[in-house]
């Protein structure tokens, strides 16, 4: 069933531009013969270079042997192939005669053909691709790319070795006393997940070197996001990462040098002239404990995005990026606050969930208390995280996900899930909405919240900051839990939420449990048997972030063909295995995030997980009348023919299992104002199915405000079919005749799970 709301972004369900292949033989599947679904030549956008940003050291640095903790093993292999040519489509506009009135035979393709200006517009289109392709010479982020966060590592300066001159650390000096955050390391690595060399049997794969950005240049991170790679106000194809400072991985202060080893003195306790640590807040490049940074997916440049300047130290908890009014979201540890920032990093304003949000639930708000971090001050301890200033446990927002139309975000207290509106205009729409209470076996918080197109809301915790001053444990993170909810339908009203009372979880990591979560997950598209992506199937793997995933010494022998137990990095894992499926998790694969490998003690020292995977939908348009006039329909200030931009575009499909068999919910977002309230489905001529006997019906009613629903019958779990609608306003269609129908062609990827029960 689908529905569609007009102000409700969400991750597109239909085909995607295709990921970096490792044969030549996947390379042809994808090209699809050289066109696309709608029948449009592919055209090359841009050949794959391999750039990093990484100070490499020597593999006998004598430093290696002085790191807190026992120091990984690097494994690297050669970079993947070019990037093959992807996909584009076009739109144009339509009008219909009553119930029966049906766009040419043909569809889109044809349709070109009867629209010169519009023609002229594709041709534009194509040869400012070409100029892209020409242009664009660097490319970090593809279709499918896994960016991933963590503590970049430590290191003692100016070290002599044992057998130097100087003989090493002076006797009675304790070597964890100096040792200080490697800045050389990497803190956030984007890495090429396309080809897993085989099927999932539990294996560690080894993926081509990540693009990395290090501690020098952004400090400690651990939320990031992508944008919508629009620059300049045109779609490039290639999102920009950003990366939110944070205290999750510890927070470390020194004072100047006193006994000229050329090292500054490391400290426990606030005192009087402590500053934070180099690479802990990126403070070389002017950082800080609010700041949010940008990486080009492009040319990989680090720069400065946005600063919230009232954070002390606590950092920033969580980033999430609307697309549809093209704003962020960062959820602030210091105070609680939620910030809506624009696409240049200003902020426009803030929602306090701890004033605002609390009384729609019937509890007492509970304004900031005012607590901050003073590293100076004799009450700071870097152990201690309740005096690191983060805002009271029942105003504290952890996670932020923008999803239909909503923000939602995860509140400290008992882990609830909560959200709000945002309103046509981007701003926060003042109607906060409890979710739901987290139901695990911990009362860890989530820090992490992610949709797939199936109608999942999946959850992953992270247990309680931990800062050990040798650097080994960062977090508890031994019961963090991975899961997923889906909505009760229909609504039971003997349950207070709209949710399901009782989750599904996912095994994570071999140890007892399978339960070492580190508090990151998205959705990633599809993989093949052979381990090789796939951008058709749009959000049917979880990737989520642990600790210790391969150590088990029960299973160490099993185990051992697979690769290092000491993997602490991603799973990846495809959705449908919740438990007690995939326990243990040998139906998944493992991501090692720096590539060493001696370390099966540390906890908590890796981060968040965030995929690049759009899933578009095609734009909706509108066509001539037939006998050659335009129908006198357009809003007041719309483009004149010639010039036309989609009337509507596709943001979001959810697909849903009922008794009725499968639903799907469609979001649409009314570019041109046309202010549609009704859909319908185009008669079966025209909706193309590459499975006979597939059917697709639509109600005759509709709630206003509220997303639109279609009902699916017929297909095969995994069917592509191509559904035409048509979007118009009922008032038009009761007045008889012709009546402007913006109407579009949607290829859905029905799920790969299917609802007979």
């Amino acid at each position: 069933m689908v529905r569609a709301g007009k102000d409700a972004p969400m991750t597109r369900t239909p085909e995607a531009p295709r990921s970096p292949g490792p044969t030549q033989a996947q390379r042809d599947h994808r090209l699809r013969d050289g066109v696309d679904a709608l029948g449009f030549r592919l055209i090359p956008l841009t050949l794959r270079r391999s750039r990093r940003i990484v100070k490499m050291r020597k593999a006998d640095n004598s430093i290696r042997d002085e790191r807190a903790g026992t120091p990984r093993l690097a494994l690297f292999r050669a970079a993947g192939p070019d990037v093959p040519p992807e996909n584009f489509g076009g739109s144009f506009m339509s009008c219909d005669r009553g119930a029966s009135m049906s766009s040419p035979s043909g569809g889109l393709r044809r349709s070109l053909h009867l629209a010169g200006g519009l023609l002229a517009l594709a041709l534009s289109a194509a040869l400012w691709l070409g100029t892209a392709a020409q242009a664009q010479e660097t490319q970090i982020v593809y279709p499918g790319s896994m960016a991933v966060t963590g503590f970049s590592g430590t290191v003692i300066p100016n070290f002599d070795s044992a057998d130097s001159e100087r003989g090493g650390l002076p006797p009675g000096v304790d070597p964890v006393d100096e040792t200080f955050i490697d800045t050389t390391r990497a803190t956030l690595r984007v890495f090429d997940v396309s080809a897993l060399g085989g099927p999932a049997s539990g294996q560690l794969v080894y993926t081509p070197p990540p693009f990395e950005v290090t501690a020098e240049q952004i400090g400690q991170v651990f939320a990031i996001t992508y944008d919508d790679g629009m620059r300049d106000g045109v779609p490039s194809g290639v999102p920009n990462l950003y990366a939110g400072a944070t205290s999750l991985h510890g927070i470390r202060i020194v004072t100047p040098d006193e006994d000229a080893d050329g090292r500054p003195e490391r400290q426990r306790r606030g005192t009087a002239g402590a500053v934070f640590m180099d690479g802990q807040f990126g403070t070389e490049s002017g950082g800080g404990p609010g700041t949010i940074w940008k990486i080009d997916g492009i040319t990989g440049a680090v720069s400065k995005f946005a600063d919230i300047d009232t954070n002390s130290g606590s950092g920033i908890g969580d980033i999430s990026f609307d697309s549809n009014h093209r704003e962020f979201f960062a959820s602030d540890l210091d105070t609680g606050l939620i910030h809506r920032l624009d696409a240049n990093g200003t902020l426009i304003d803030t929602f306090d969930h701890g004033v605002a949000g609390r009384p729609a639930h019937g509890l007492a708000p509970v304004a900031d208390d005012g607590a901050v971090m003073d590293i100076q001050g004799a009450a700071f301890d870097s152990e201690d995280p309740d005096t690191w200033g983060y805002t009271q446990d029942e105003r504290r927002v952890w996670s932020v996900a923008y999803h239909g139309g909503r923000l939602y975000y995860s509140v400290d207290e008992k882990a609830e899930i909560w959200s709000v509106g945002i309103a046509r205009d981007g701003s926060f729409a003042g109607d906060p909405r409890w979710e739901l209470t987290v139901k695990a076996d911990k009362d860890y918080a989530v820090t992490d919240i992610a949709f797939d197109n199936q109608g999942f809301m999946y959850l992953a915790q992270r247990g309680p900051v931990e800062n050990r001053y040798d650097y080994s444990q960062l977090a508890d993170s031994r019961k963090g839990e991975v899961i997923r909810y889906w909505r009760e339908n229909p609504d039971d009203p003997a349950t207070e939420s709209v949710w399901v009372e009782e989750p599904q979880e996912y095994a994570v990591g071999f140890p007892q449990g399978n339960r070492q979560s580190a508090g990151g997950l998205d959705l990633q598209y599809g993989y093949d048997a052979d381990g090789n992506l796939d951008t058709g199937v749009c959000t049917d793997t979880l990737v989520n972030t642990g600790d210790k995933l391969r150590d088990n010494p029960t299973l160490a022998d099993q185990l051992a063909a697979g690769g290092p137990l000491a993997v602490h990095g991603v799973q990846i894992t495809p959705t449908p295995l919740v438990k007690p499926a995939n326990v243990p998790p040998f139906g998944s694969w493992f991501v090692d995030f720096d590539g060493y490998f001696e370390d099966p003690e540390v906890e908590g020292h890796v981060g968040d997980v965030e995929v690049w995977h759009p899933c578009d939908g095609r734009a909706g348009y509108y066509e001539e009348i037939p006998g050659g006039y335009l129908p006198p329909f357009y809003p007041p200030d719309f483009p004149p023919p010639g010039d036309l931009p989609p009337c509507i575009d596709v943001e979001d499909v959810q697909f849903y299992c009922t008794p009725r068999g499968l639903q799907a919910d469609l979001y649409l977002h009314d570019h041109a104002g046309f202010g549609g309230d009704s859909i319908k489905v185009q008669p079966s001529s025209e909706t193309k199915s590459r499975t006979p006997g597939v059917g697709v019906t639509s109600p005759q009613s509709h709630a206003p405000g509220k997303p639109y629903t279609v009902d699916i019958t017929g297909h095969s779990p995994g069917d592509r079919v191509d559904v035409g609608l048509c979007f118009y306003r009922q008032s038009d269609k009761d007045k008889g005749g012709y009546y402007p129908c913006c109407k579009m062609t949607l290829p859905l990827r029905t799920p790969a799970v299917s609802c007979e029960r």
